[in-house]
């Protein structure tokens, strides 16, 4: 009985988890899109949110913002892959230095990153009272993201990017 017993402790801790992360929920849904641009313009291409040791980036297609309004009913679109979206954790808290730098710093190191294998970035465009703002309403849709492991992310929160707002060029 000593034996089956001590086997089977053994077995136990031999098939523990061997430590590696597995993201279990993606959750961005709270904080601000933010850029290393200083003004947010047409011509911006990468946005990205920060949630203390994670971070989503989302590098957009080329020409995707435009500073003209989508009609009722109508958005702008792009698939994943044409549009890219990251998903990345840090060993430490990351900040907004980390991505505008021109060599990203060795500290907080990148402990996993995972590319969204498909989805659409959704963009309606409407303007302020005075015609002088543009504000671009970004949703992402059905985005899977997929682990080394072949493994689908079980829980997205990730609908509404967020709004970011252009000037009048």
């Amino acid at each position: 009985m000593k034996k089956l017993l001590f086997a089977i402790t053994l077995s136990l801790f031999f098939s523990c988890n061997d430590g590696d992360i597995e993201v279990q929920v993606i959750d961005f849904e709270q904080g601000t899109i933010d850029s290393c641009d200083s003004t947010i313009s047409t011509d911006t291409s990468i946005l990205f949110k920060i949630n203390d040791t994670e971070a989503i980036i989302l590098e957009l297609a080329s020409g995707l913002l435009k500073n003209e309004i989508t009609a009722e009913g109508t958005t702008i679109q792009s698939n994943i892959p044409t549009s890219k979206l990251t998903y990345r954790t840090f060993s430490d808290k990351v900040t907004k230095t980390y991505f505008c730098g021109d060599i990203p710093p060795a500290e907080p190191a990148v402990l996993e990153e995972l590319e969204a294998k498909s989805g659409t970035v959704v963009i309606t465009t409407t303007t302020d009272t005075d015609s002088i703002n543009f504000n671009h309403n970004i949703q992402l849709e059905d985005i899977v993201f997929i682990t080394e492991n072949d493994t689908q992310i079980s829980d997205l929160n990730l609908n509404s990017f967020g709004i970011i707002t252009t000037k009048k060029e």
